[in-house]
């Protein structure tokens, strides 16, 4: 049969020697309307059973596409060169890149497992999560409905869910972004597969929650002996678990080795960036190093500063920039939720979301909000720009009580109050330009005529380093790191005297999150804006801002200044989130590695 292939072995031994994943020379080009674009080009990696390999690279640079063409999850347009052997049995291996669908569908989900970046699209809504594990289990190993019930409840409580028979009545909707990433290891565990592809399982997940999926991943890939081939962008978790790099740029392996040899001997500029532009790597208000310090983009170099930035220390900070004049004032605020109705429709059981919760952010001043996935951060957000009423409390912006204004007034002061989302592309109108989108809040509040309205927006886009004529692009042209640099602008558009920034660069690449650092670094400078930075990282917020509040279950459990909370935190929550960023040992490294890159480019 084409694309198998077979032989005779007579030790044991020599299955562990036959590789579990084998792809040679694989190329990926797709067809679009008579041309063809490369996605990846002539790439051979090699996994074993029980080993990690990192498929490690940025958005675009073909990690998810060489995943894809594994399971033949490539449109049709897509034209796919090579061999991908991979072995069912000690004695032979099959081109999967050749077979039928019939064929394949045998393998997915039941030989390989495939946990899916983003959970909650992954899951089917309208399913439980029971049934869709179960669903899985009665395709592939023909069980009954009450086996595989069992066995779901089972794989439930493997993965540490929690509550599992609860588990598996409810919908997707209902549990948290940990617990949606769980269900899918689950599923992907359902059959014992001998694979596992990790499609970027932790990217969004505080940062606690994602290193206990990591730690999960490892547990599980020891009991059962399975092979895991991991996608992601971050070195730093990729130093926590892996056992192989592969690192991919533009479509090419530049780098590959043993794990530790390529973290702490890289050879390739590239991946000598993506160490570099981490945020825990790098000196608090020092500009954080991009991939134009370290490799060419395109026929010209871009301009970036060929410095050595020191690892990280108190010494190094500079003293907070603010003033004694209070932009935001929030004082013994109170948010509560109905979390139960008697059968006459009234409550009698209520959810603190935010309970008695009291700061300042002082002109000119940055100030970080942590905490994890249902700690009450996005609620007390929610809150400030009023669009949750607060069960008590006050919330001052600029001396005015917010929850004291009119319709109309409040309107007139949120010009004042802007927001930077989590999602851009989600944030922004798909169907008008960008420069419209930028308009539109110009022309709410009749700022300008339609000549000086152009004018600035043009100007905004070269402030967030865009080109005048992308003013009548649409945001499906632009990349994700893009796409943020335009809501900066929208943000600024009305010169507010206080931002908002929920989530703003968790789901961006670590070298695009570190160009949008520099940028609001930059910005906070020239605009002199006062912002409140939402993040679960606690190594980003201690980057870029000058005071830190972290919160849980409702409540502020410690703050102070960026140095205090992250180099000597008292509470224990605070140590858990510190202790949980991904690759802390890589903090060295950094240095290193613009120290190697200063002296050669001299």
């Amino acid at each position: 049969m084409p694309g198998t292939y077979t032989g005779i072995y007579f030790f044991s031994e020599s299955y562990a020697m036959l590789p579990l994943l084998s792809i040679k020379n694989l190329s990926i080009r797709f067809n679009n309307e008579g041309s063809q674009s490369a996605a990846v080009e002539n790439i051979s990696i090699t996994l074993h059973r029980g080993k990690t390999l990192a498929l490690v690279g940025e958005s675009g640079s073909g990690k998810s596409v060489t995943a894809m063409a594994v399971l033949q999850l490539l449109p049709s347009n897509a034209i796919v060169e090579g061999n991908i052997a991979f072995s069912e049995d000690a004695v032979s291996q099959k081109n999967l890149a050749e077979l039928r669908l019939k064929e394949i569908n045998k393998i997915r989900g039941n030989k390989i497992g495939m946990i899916f970046q983003e959970p909650m699209t992954s899951l089917n809504p309208v399913l439980t999560c029971g049934q869709q594990v179960i669903e899985s289990l009665v395709l592939h190993r023909k069980l009954s409905k009450k086996e595989a019930t069992e066995r779901t409840l089972s794989l439930f409580t493997q993965v540490e869910l929690p509550d599992p028979p609860a588990m598996l009545n409810r919908y997707p909707h209902q549990l948290s972004g940990g617990q949606k990433q769980r269900v899918m290891i689950a599923m992907a565990m359902s059959c014992d597969p001998d694979l596992i592809i990790a499609d970027e399982p932790t990217t969004a997940l505080d940062v606690r929650v994602q290193k206990n999926i990591l730690l999960l991943l490892k547990k599980l890939q020891e009991q059962n002996n399975i092979a895991i081939l991991l996608i992601t962008h971050d070195l730093g978790i990729v130093a926590d678990v892996a056992d192989e790099i592969a690192v991919l740029y533009k479509g090419n392996i530049v780098e590959q080795g043993n794990a530790a040899t390529v973290l702490n001997q890289p050879a390739h500029n590239y991946t000598k960036a993506l160490l570099a532009c981490r945020p825990a790597s790098n000196a608090k208000g020092k500009r954080l190093a991009v991939l134009s310090d370290f490799i060419e983009t395109g026929n010209e170099k871009i301009k970036g500063e060929q410095v050595q930035h020191p690892v990280p220390n108190e010494s190094n900070t500079p003293v907070a920039t603010g003033s004694n004049h209070i932009v935001l004032s929030v004082q013994q605020l109170n948010v509560r939720y109905g979390a139960k109705k008697n059968m006459l429709g009234r409550i009698v059981q209520w959810q603190e979301a935010v309970k008695d919760v009291s700061f300042n952010v002082q002109q000119n001043e940055i100030v970080g909000l942590v905490g994890e996935s249902g700690c009450g951060k996005t609620t007390l957000a929610k809150t400030i720009l009023q669009l949750i009423h607060p069960t008590s409390g006050k919330i001052l912006l600029n001396g005015k009580d917010l929850s004291e204004l009119s319709s109309s007034q409040l309107r007139m002061e949120r010009k004042d109050l802007q927001i930077v989302f989590q999602d851009p592309f989600g944030s922004l109108n798909p169907r008008i330009t960008i420069g419209d989108a930028i308009m539109e809040a110009m022309q709410v509040h009749q700022l300008y005529n339609r000549q000086e309205r152009k004018e600035k927006i043009i100007s905004l886009l070269e402030s967030v380093q865009l080109q005048a004529d992308h003013y009548k692009r649409y945001p499906h042209q632009f990349s994700g790191g893009q796409r943020q640099r335009i809501c900066l602008a929208r943000a600024l558009a009305l010169h507010p005297s206080f931002i908002l920034f929920d989530e703003s660069v968790s789901a961006l690449d670590v070298s695009v999150q570190a160009q949008v650092l520099n940028l609001i670094n930059e910005l906070k400078s020239s605009f002199h804006f006062t912002a409140l930075f939402i993040s679960h990282d606690l190594s980003v917020v201690h980057y870029i801002c000058d005071r830190i509040m972290v919160m849980k279950s409702g409540k502020i459990v410690e703050s102070g200044t960026a140095d205090k909370i992250y180099f000597h935190p008292e509470n224990p929550y605070t140590q858990q989130l510190i202790d949980s960023i991904p690759g802390k040992n890589l903090q060295r490294l950094r240095s290193e590695m613009l120290g190697e890159n200063r002296r050669t480019s001299q």
